[in-house]
């Protein structure tokens, strides 16, 4: 059974695609704690990010760096924190949030709800950021 994250990655699914190569991609939070909230996901189905191997686990990190320096620079925040929960989706993932508090990144705040128009603006910025 393939994941939500899988569906994203095959197309099966629409999302706000970031960055992709062939081995990882990014895209913006359905269900964003703030604006850019960002996802970075190996397209290798891989429960927890820790049994990615040492060559993944390193990939993934230098292109989650990548997608962090464009998302800084398009989002208005002090930094981009980065969170690996894992519980809820059963894909290996990094969050990447701008943030300008550390309330902020709190998982129990309410997600916001943004319209395609907003989830489109935002995507450009960060892409041609």
């Amino acid at each position: 059974m393939s994941t939500i994250f899988t569906k994203i990655i095959n197309g099966e699914i629409p999302s706000y695609k970031i960055a992709e190569n062939e081995d990882f991609i990014a895209f913006l939070d359905a269900m964003p704690l703030v604006k850019g909230h960002t996802l970075v996901v190996p397209k290798k189905e891989v429960d927890l990010i820790f049994d990615l191997d040492s060559e993944e686990y390193k990939n993934l990190w230098g292109f989650a760096q990548e997608v962090a320096k464009k998302v800084k620079n398009a989002i208005p925040c002090v930094r981009v924190g980065v969170a690996v929960v894992g519980l809820e989706v059963p894909h290996a993932h990094i969050h990447l949030i701008p943030l300008n508090n550390v309330e902020e990144m709190n998982f129990k705040n309410e997600r916001l709800k943004l319209t395609n128009e907003e989830y489109t603006e935002i995507q450009n910025s960060i892409i041609n950021s």
